[in-house]
Order: C-alpha cells, then sequence, then structure tokens
C-alpha cells in the first residue's frame, strides 16, 4: 500500500509539472529574452513529462482501485490521461497553442483530483499507506 502513496504524489507532481511547463516555460523564455529558447524543446519536455506521468500515474490508479474497489476515481484518471495524450500529440495541429493548454490543464486537473480522492480514501479507512 506505500506504493500507492508514493505514486499518487508523484503522479500529482508530474500532472503539474505539465501544467508549470505549459503555463511558465513561455513567460521564461520571454523573460530571458529568448537565451533559452534555442536549447528548450517544447515538444519534447512534454513528451518527456508524458513518458514518466502515464505509467506512474497507471502504477497509483490501478493501485488504488485494487486498495480500495472505487472504480469512479479510477476512470476519472483514466480521462485525465487521455485528456493529457490528446493535448500532447493532437491538441496543437486541432486546436492551436492555447487549445493544448487548456486540455493540458484540463486533464492534469482531473488526474490531481483522481489521485488526490485515492489518498483521501486511503486515509478514510486508516490504511497503513498513509504518513
Amino acid at each position: 500500500m506505500e506504493a500507492q502513496l508514493r505514486s499518487d504524489k508523484f503522479a500529482i507532481s508530474l500532472s503539474l509539472a505539465c501544467v508549470v511547463h505549459c503555463f511558465f516555460v513561455p513567460s521564461f523564455v520571454i523573460l530571458s529574452s529568448g537565451i533559452f529558447a534555442t536549447t528548450i524543446d517544447n515538444e519534447f519536455i512534454h513528451n518527456l513529462i508524458l513518458f514518466f506521468a502515464i505509467p506512474i500515474s497507471l502504477l497509483a490508479l490501478i493501485l488504488g482501485y485494487k486498495n480500495h474497489g472505487q472504480v469512479l476515481y479510477f476512470l476519472i484518471g483514466l480521462i485525465g490521461l487521455m485528456i493529457l495524450c490528446g493535448a500532447v500529440f493532437i491538441g496543437e495541429p486541432l486546436y492551436g497553442e492555447t487549445g493544448e493548454r487548456l486540455f493540458t490543464l484540463a486533464g492534469s486537473i482531473f488526474l490531481v483530483f483522481a489521485h488526490y480522492k485515492n489518498h483521501q480514501i486511503c486515509k478514510e479507512i486508516n490504511c497503513e499507506c498513509h504518513e
């Protein structure tokens, strides 16, 4: 059960990293006068975060479902992952940069909510996996 706690917290961190990357990296590039613009590959960072977020989130969601039997939060988390994948792979071509950001934000909110609720359920039933 301790693996669920750690994976939920790490998955929340990765979801928030997606949001921070989408909304604050462009500001950072502007504020740095574009010095770092040539060294930061936006799509690579998106893909890298997603590469780690998918397996960690799936692990946390599956463990949460196994430990607590709440299918609703498992499904909400899966929807969040699908939205994040859609934002990275088809968001910008179909909806532009603003659409990609909005989908990233929505997917991250779904994921953070699902992982947070898994953690709260664990605390409610006094699992030994929480701090």
